[in-house]
């Protein structure tokens, strides 16, 4: 398994966001080869602006590993993170981000890439194609 395996598996969630109308943007949090968690945005469905793919995911990894700290665990998503979910990357102390397409608007690296936790690593561009895709289509749908 490899970090596009991993990245398929985020954009099977970001594919249920767009089918419930949420923006698609989906994420799982891997340790040692093993899925920990699932998520994607619920920003609409909760009516609150915090519930990112990244956040759910955060959540429900420190859940099921009993403990707030993903130090040994990466995150896959299908879009780079926002400021709000890189600043909860740096409290979770997840271990490495990989990303799908790059957000020029609200991406983190476009502001502060420090953000991140000095230790956690940064790959991006997996799945680019697949995941901008996805999210034009679903604004396009929108217009």
């Amino acid at each position: 398994m490899d970090d596009a395996y991993f990245m398929r598996q985020a954009l099977k969630e970001a594919r249920h966001a767009f089918d419930i109308g949420e923006v698609p943007v989906g994420a799982v949090v891997v340790l040692r080869n093993r899925i920990v968690a699932r998520a994607h945005n619920l920003t609409e469905t909760l009516n609150d602006v915090t519930a990112h793919a990244e956040m759910q995911a955060f959540t429900s990894a420190a859940n099921t590993l009993g403990g707030k700290y993903l130090f040994d665990c990466t995150l896959y998503v299908s879009l780079e993170p926002c400021i709000m979910c890189a600043g909860a990357a740096f409290w979770s102390k997840i271990g490495r981000i990989v990303y799908g397409a790059d957000d020029p608007d609200r991406g983190f690296t476009r502001v502060h890439k420090e953000i991140l936790h000095p230790q956690t690593e940064l790959t991006g561009g997996i799945l680019a194609k697949e995941s901008r895709d996805l999210i034009r289509k679903f604004f396009f749908k929108k217009r």
